[in-house]
């Protein structure tokens, strides 16, 4: 992998993992193809508009995430590394910026595990986000396995 994907330190990443009891081209499939992504992406509670959805390297992400109670937030993304169906990577266009690596490992034909790693230039820009972000990234892995529950049932 390019170095100025992974080049951090641990204290410049947040880093979320879980075992999903579904196939890694399932699992790809819900993080690349918009018509899933924006059915779960978010934590709990958010809704999406998707603007632009560009899958390649070089391509943009430009999206609205909805707020439960109130707030609309531009996002924006670059993609920099897709490698199906084991890895997908963007950096952050808008603030705050940051780069995400998104890995796939198939642990057993019906298993995945995830690696989602939050990828930020210094340990302070980090921890601003770390106390919010690492119980929201939990909500968005349970909304995962919701599509992803939707997605084998139509197998």
């Amino acid at each position: 992998m390019e170095p100025g994907i992974i080049s951090t330190t641990p204290d410049c990443e947040i880093v979320s993992t879980r075992i999903v009891n579904t196939a890694r081209e399932i699992v790809y499939k819900a993080w690349t193809d918009p018509a899933h992504l924006q059915n779960w992406w978010g934590p709990a509670g958010f809704t999406n508009t998707f603007n632009e959805f560009d899958f390649r390297v070089g391509g943009r992400w430009r999206f609205i995430m909805h707020g439960p109670d109130k707030g609309n937030y531009q996002n924006e993304c670059e993609f920099i590394k897709i490698d199906p169906p084991s890895l997908v990577a963007w950096q952050r266009i808008s603030k705050p910026i940051f780069r995400v690596l998104a890995h796939f490992e198939e642990v057993t034909p019906r298993q995945t595990k995830i690696i989602f790693k939050m990828l930020f230039d210094t340990a302070a820009e980090c921890n601003k986000l770390k106390p919010y972000v690492v119980d929201k990234n939990e909500e968005n892995f349970d909304r995962l396995e919701t599509e992803l529950a939707k997605m084998d049932s139509r197998d």
